[in-house]
């Protein structure tokens, strides 16, 4: 089993044929990604990576029933293109963008809401089911299907936690990275629940950051629904308070958004919190071995 995405996913591609676009459709395709569809506005009627283009999510979903829609699209066009998604009923949106404004994720956040979309992201890496289908720009090559669930505020994180559980014979049910902008639509908790509730995801490495209550929040509800092995890592151990760290979400702004206190919370929860990076696969093998 998988979350979220799987083999019969059928996917838009919203920015299709622009530079990003296009080389991250071919990767995906070359994975094995059913890309049905791509929408560039000003440019329907086309053939692209041998795949038709359309003007609009509307006219795509109409013509190829996508369920999926992934974006690379600008920053001041992120907004408008997510919400033709929602108004689209697409079940999952991912967005790769960066640098989207917060206002315009509030007014997003607002619509998921009322909707029955899922967001994945903005500013995130994707989401990827091994050997089944790649939705982003993470390297597909690392990766093994197995039964861990992995849930990362950080992309080049997940990576290593990745390349680490494929070198320890630990293959990954899903993996989702989240984003590190403030406002993102699918949260750590979210992410935990679902694979708490997938049979065959057996066990979760939960990666953080400092700022926000995400882990927090998540780590409270490990401790009081979890069933399943977590070992989690919390990036910026060493930021000085108040100091953003690469993500606009990675702010210190109280006492418990450092990375220490999450990760006295997480173990206070029951996670098997790892100090480095380097050691979330060993980690893992040692508590389901």
């Amino acid at each position: 089993m998988s979350v979220l995405i799987n083999k019969d996913s059928r996917v838009l591609v919203q920015g299709f044929t622009g530079s990003e676009g296009t080389f991250h459709s071919a990767e995906m395709i070359k994975y094995g990604t059913n890309i049905v569809a791509g929408v560039t506005p000003g440019k329907g009627g086309q053939l692209h990576l041998d795949k038709p283009v359309f003007n609009s999510v509307s006219e795509a979903v109409q013509e190829t029933q996508p369920n999926v829609s992934i974006l690379f699209v600008p920053p001041k066009f992120a907004k408008s293109a997510i919400i033709e998604s929602i108004n689209s009923e697409m079940e999952l949106i991912v967005c790769i963008t960066e640098g989207i404004p917060i206002r315009d994720m509030i007014e997003v956040k607002h619509r998921l809401n009322e909707s029955n979309s899922r967001l994945i992201g903005p500013n995130c890496p994707g989401i990827i089911t091994p050997g089944e289908i790649k939705l982003g720009i993470m390297p597909g090559f690392i990766h093994k299907k197995g039964t861990i669930g992995v849930v990362s505020r950080s992309g080049t994180l997940t990576y290593e936690a990745v390349d680490q559980l494929t070198k320890e014979g630990l293959g990954q049910s899903t993996c989702i990275g989240i984003g590190g902008d403030p406002v993102i639509g699918t949260t750590t908790c979210d992410a935990v629940k679902m694979f708490m509730n997938d049979p065959e995801t057996n066990g979760i490495v939960l990666i953080g950051e400092i700022g926000g209550q995400m882990e927090n929040d998540a780590a409270y509800w490990i401790k009081k629904n979890g069933t399943k092995p977590v070992v989690g890592f919390i990036a910026g151990q060493t930021a000085p308070p108040g100091r953003k760290m690469g993500h606009a979400g990675a702010i210190v702004g109280g006492k418990d958004d450092t990375a220490a206190a999450k990760m006295r919370i997480m173990r206070d929860c029951g996670i098997s919190v790892v100090e480095s990076p380097a050691h979330i696969g060993k980690t893992m093998k040692q508590i389901l071995t």
